[in-house]
């Protein structure tokens, strides 16, 4: 039978051992050691996969949310996000899982005059009263 998931859990172990290695480490610095990575990566994907604010990260599986909050920040701005999603694409993309195509829509929605906060002169308009009705149909 397979092994069974948590709702909790977010990635397989060959997607985690995929991004493990990319993830920076703090080996050789002085400073507190990274708690749990995969437990913190994970709570961040199942925060945007949940649509949950960070304090409603459940605190059992993930650890404190500002933790999670604050690596999440982190690997945003040293740019470890975009290390990620580079490597997985380049991966997928070598193993032909990607396809490339292109759809184009050139659909146009026009906003009638009256959307607009412009205002237009009068006699632009035929006036304060606009007739709906055409002088030609002889009505």
């Amino acid at each position: 039978m397979g092994t069974t998931r948590s709702r909790f859990q977010v990635f397989t172990d060959d997607e985690w051992d995929l991004i493990e290695p990319l993830l920076p480490s703090n080996a050789g610095k002085q400073a507190r050691p990274f708690a749990d990575n995969r437990r913190v990566v994970e709570g961040i994907a199942y925060r945007y996969r949940a649509g949950i604010p960070w304090r409603d990260l459940p605190r059992d599986q993930f650890g404190p949310w500002q933790t999670v909050w604050k690596r999440h920040r982190r690997y945003a701005a040293d740019g470890t996000w975009d290390l990620i999603l580079a490597h997985v694409l380049a991966d997928a993309d070598a193993d032909g899982d990607i396809d490339w195509s292109v759809s184009i829509d050139g659909t146009i929605n026009r906003a009638h005059q009256h959307a607009t906060n412009t205002t237009r002169p009068e006699q632009d308009t035929g006036g304060i009263l606009e007739l709906q009705e055409s002088p030609l149909r002889g009505d």
